[in-house]
């Protein structure tokens, strides 16, 4: 597989797993119903070369960390998550992007994930009551202590992107993009050119609430990858076969 570097020289190959859908349906609330399952998925995608997990807070809220937790506890292996929002019931959730609440929220993550360092921690999306700056300095702050290695931002602009870049290195971007939806093209262009990492969400053009992927997995991961080289493509499945299918044989 082809991979993309990190600024500390950590690589990844660029098809990971996405976790969202390993939560109570519908609504991504509470835990997954087979949670034995999912954990047997996740341990599969390693065994086919997944090393990049990306997972958040607002999914369960908690549990999807705490499956990947389960699964890949001991196993060398990215663990992306993010925080900044809660959820408080399967269509209703609340941002904070306070200090307190991000430094908090990432001492959470790291028993959730059961690691002793977090490889990614996102921004899920920026605060409009709390500046960018404040957020991603309390980010800063947990990776100059080392609970955290890189610090990433979810659901942005370039404008609040170059802000946080005034205060901190962003190792990564998580925006909605895919071969149906290109309209952040722009900003994987400039992402690239700045070394960052574009997660797209939605790889598959599915509705994050509802199940089923408009788009064909194999063409429409090919696309991404093959569109831009700091692109990290992460497609969600609950099957083990659609997981072979869908990762196993797409030469990234």
């Amino acid at each position: 597989m082809q991979s993309f570097t990190f600024a500390d020289g950590r690589q990844v190959n660029r098809l990971g797993y996405g976790a969202m859908r390993l939560t109570g349906q519908p609504g991504n609330f509470g835990p997954y119903a087979d949670w034995d399952q999912g954990v047997a998925l996740l341990r599969r995608a390693a065994d086919l070369g997944v090393q990049f997990f990306d997972s958040a807070r607002s999914y369960g809220p908690q549990t999807a960390d705490q499956i990947v937790g389960e699964a890949l506890e001991g196993r060398d292996v990215f663990v992306a998550t993010k925080g900044g929002i809660d959820k408080l019931s399967p269509t209703k959730m609340v941002v904070d992007g306070s200090r307190e609440t991000l430094l908090r929220q990432v001492d959470e993550a790291l028993v959730n994930l059961r690691r002793d360092r977090i490889d990614l921690f996102q921004l899920h999306r920026v605060d409009p009551e709390v500046p960018i700056e404040v957020s991603v300095a309390a980010l800063a702050e947990a990776q100059a202590d080392g609970r955290i290695a890189h610090i990433g931002l979810s659901n942005v602009t370039r404008d609040a992107l170059d802000r946080a870049l005034t205060v901190v290195p962003i190792a990564s971007v998580q925006n909605r993009f895919n071969m149906a939806e290109p309209g952040q093209g722009v900003l994987v262009d400039y992402t690239a050119a700045k070394g960052i990492a574009f997660i797209p969400y939605g790889p598959l053009g599915a509705h994050p609430m509802q199940r089923g992927a408009k788009l064909p997995a194999r063409a429409a991961l090919e696309w991404l990858l093959d569109r831009s080289p700091n692109i990290i493509a992460i497609p969600g499945t609950t099957s083990v076969a659609h997981l072979e299918q869908n990762i196993g044989q797409v030469d990234a």
